[in-house]
């Protein structure tokens, strides 16, 4: 497949891009505007209100006051009917959602087919489903105490206000995987777009508004560049729940700012992940794993596993494996089929993970392949780093770019030693020949989630998060209904 760089990147014509803010039932705009940018292109594709104090504490008196006097919190039955709206309302608008992410995310047109689009819009079928069958109380039944005899019950009701944080790599999976849950709860929400990605969040917020019964003030869909508005979610005392998706050194800020009113908090941060080659693996498909996921939207994941670790005496094999398939990666335009890996979000970014390289080569990494900034558009080429340091920067700190660091190990338990050696414990990967030496490895790697020789492991079904510094509790699955519910105990004394 070629390796050049299209960058057209253009939204097919008539895509509407300029969007509005949710509040409180209504749509509505700015003096400010926030621009949003083509990553493929470095052209501007539209604009959006870019709110400030004011607005976000309308957004958060709304959020309050629609679950303090209506029914929203009790009625599942209304929840039920409104999740099932936007289900069906966001697959009447996929195609316009569908370019609109390519546009304005880089996404190339295969991830929108899922994790980028569709994967996401099947969180609020899940959810929904879940809703129609999960209990909220649970009878503890009776108990003598003090010759009185006592039944006892606990119910789980929704933690209330949530303010909600995202990240700009994922916006519609973020985005989805913190409004469904909390929605299904009981809760209402402010759902704060990225800066770099405005445009897709604030069209779910429109289509909340036109096509759903949610009622107002449920949903409140804010865009801004100040970071005034994220302090004013996470420290106002009307906010009960903040979850946000993101940075480690933002989430430490957030948990330490939410302290102060002792929020519950929920965080999702970065990930150092490894992927392990044991002795026995088949380097071939491994390598074809580990390289392609490596590049899957330009590295811009937090659970890749941007450390491949491999046998010692197979190291040369597997990096020549691994060039190889760096190669066959076709980047460019997002918006054609054919391509594998879209731009970097901005020049920033680009920017940054160039440097990142750069210190690793001056440190002594030797540059395989990539390392290479293309123009038009924030394209970073596939990029190949061995001679790595485990303590250096480039093994240790998230880079959020198309780089995989390849690092020797002697036997099983220096590669568990190794990949344990991170702040970060967000998802790993194992290969072998033998299921059950793979399983005995990943079970020693402290790490939320793990792929056993290419499985994936992250559905709407599944619980999704980290260990260590990779962040607090756990998106998706019961356990992502249950981040959003709090446990009321009931006793009364019987006959």
């Amino acid at each position: 497949m070629s390796t050049t760089a299209y960058g057209s990147g253009e939204p097919k014509a008539g895509l509407n891009a300029d969007r509005r803010l949710l509040i409180d039932g209504r749509l509505v705009d700015t003096d400010r505007k926030l621009e949003s940018i083509n990553p493929a292109t470095a052209q501007m594709l539209g604009y959006a209100p870019d709110a400030d104090l004011p607005e976000a504490h309308a957004a958060i008196a709304a959020a309050r006051r629609a679950f303090d006097a209506n029914d929203w919190a009790r009625d599942v039955g209304l929840r039920v009917h409104c999740l099932s709206q936007l289900h069906q309302a966001l697959i009447d608008h996929i195609d316009e959602l569908r370019e609109l992410t390519i546009a304005e995310v880089g996404a190339t047109r295969t991830l929108t087919h899922g994790p980028q689009l569709e994967g996401p819009i099947e969180i609020v079928r899940y959810y929904t489903d879940l809703l129609k069958s999960y209990s909220f109380t649970n009878n503890l039944g009776i108990k003598e105490i003090r010759g009185a005899r006592h039944h006892r019950w606990v119910e789980a009701e929704p933690a209330g206000v949530v303010g909600a944080i995202i990240a700009y790599n994922y916006p519609n999976q973020l985005a989805l995987a913190k409004l469904a849950p909390a929605l299904a709860a009981g809760c209402t929400v402010i759902l704060k777009a990225a800066p770099d990605t405005p445009l897709i969040t604030l069209a779910l917020g429109e289509i909340i508004a036109q096509h759903t019964d949610i009622p107002a003030g449920v949903v409140n869909v804010l865009s801004s560049s100040d970071v005034a508005v994220g302090e004013a979610l996470t420290t106002h005392s009307d906010v009960d729940l903040i979850t946000f998706t993101g940075s480690a050194a933002v989430g430490k800020d957030i948990m330490a700012a939410a302290s102060s009113t002792v929020k519950r908090v929920f965080l999702e941060l970065g990930g150092k992940s490894a992927a392990i080659m044991l002795d026995d693996a088949d380097f071939a498909s491994a390598a074809q794993f580990a390289a392609f996921s490596m590049v899957t939207h330009a590295g811009q994941g937090c659970a890749l596993t941007s450390r491949l670790l491999v046998p010692r005496e197979h190291h040369d094999e597997i990096v020549d494996l691994i060039a190889a398939n760096f190669a066959q990666v076709r980047y460019g335009d997002p918006s054609d089929p054919k391509t594998y890996m879209g731009p970097l979000i901005s020049a920033r970014q680009r920017e940054k993970v160039n440097r990142m390289v750069r210190r690793a080569v001056d440190a002594g990494a030797k540059l395989v392949t990539g390392g290479e900034c293309v123009d038009p558009g924030f394209f970073y080429t596939p990029t190949l780093l061995t001679n790595i340091d485990p303590d250096s920067e480039i093994a240790q700190q998230e880079v959020f770019g198309p780089v995989l660091s390849v690092i020797p190990f002697d036997d099983d338990d220096d590669a568990v030693r190794i990949a344990n050696n991170s702040i970060y414990g967000l998802a790993g990967a194992v290969f072998s020949g033998d299921h059950d030496r793979a399983v005995a490895a990943a079970r020693r790697i402290r790490s939320g989630s793990f792929s056993i020789n290419g499985g994936n492991y992250f559905s709407a079904d599944s619980p999704f998060g980290g260990f260590k510094q990779s962040g607090v509790g756990r998106e998706m699955g019961v356990a992502g209904l249950e981040e959003f519910l709090e446990h009321k105990t009931f006793a009364t004394v019987v006959g």
